[in-house]
């Protein structure tokens, strides 16, 4: 398998390494835009993966996005991750969230820092959405902005990585706590 964090032409012809960053969304996500939008919104996961993508191009940051309905797919995504570098992952578990002993072991087992994002708020929610296996894993966690919060994650994650992140056509360097 090709590795996730590439070697790009820096300015001069020599090669630097690129940052990549993993979102995963976990089951029942391939159905967002038609599923109880009242509690996930308009946007699709296609919707939500290009704007991503098209953010961390602006950065020279490779974003790669995965979704899965079966746990073991999920786990064998994050797996892999380790082994080609991953920098970063943003993962909405979805149902995972509260049932998936398995899923957070591998978050950990990894080691790649990540934020876990949920479109809906779950605490606004059923009482069981309220438990989490990953938010104590978690260098951040973001409920309840809807598509935004997946925005606001990887905004997070490139200054975490300490990218330079280019905001309205300027660049600018920003410190992580």
């Amino acid at each position: 398998m090709p590795k996730a964090t590439s070697t790009r032409k820096g300015s001069k012809g020599s090669e630097e390494l690129r940052k990549s960053i993993l979102v995963l969304h976990g089951p029942n996500l391939n159905l967002l835009g038609s599923r109880e939008p009242q509690h996930y919104g308009l946007a699709t996961m296609e919707d939500i993966n290009q704007a991503l993508k098209t953010r961390g191009e602006a950065c020279g940051v490779s974003v790669d996005a995965f979704q899965s309905n079966h746990e073991g797919q999920l786990i064998d995504r994050i797996q892999q991750a380790k082994r080609e570098g991953v920098d970063f992952i943003l993962i909405n578990p979805a149902g995972y969230t509260h049932t998936s002993v398995s899923l957070r072991d591998a978050m950990a087992a990894t080691g790649i820092p990540f934020v876990e994002i949920h479109l809906s708020n779950v605490y606004n929610r059923e009482p069981f959405r309220r438990h989490s296996y990953f938010s104590d894993l978690a260098l951040g966690v973001i409920a309840g902005l809807g598509a935004q919060g997946y925005e606001l994650a990887l905004e997070f994650a490139l200054r975490h990585l300490h990218i330079k992140v280019a905001s309205h056509g300027s660049q600018k360097t920003e410190k992580t706590h």
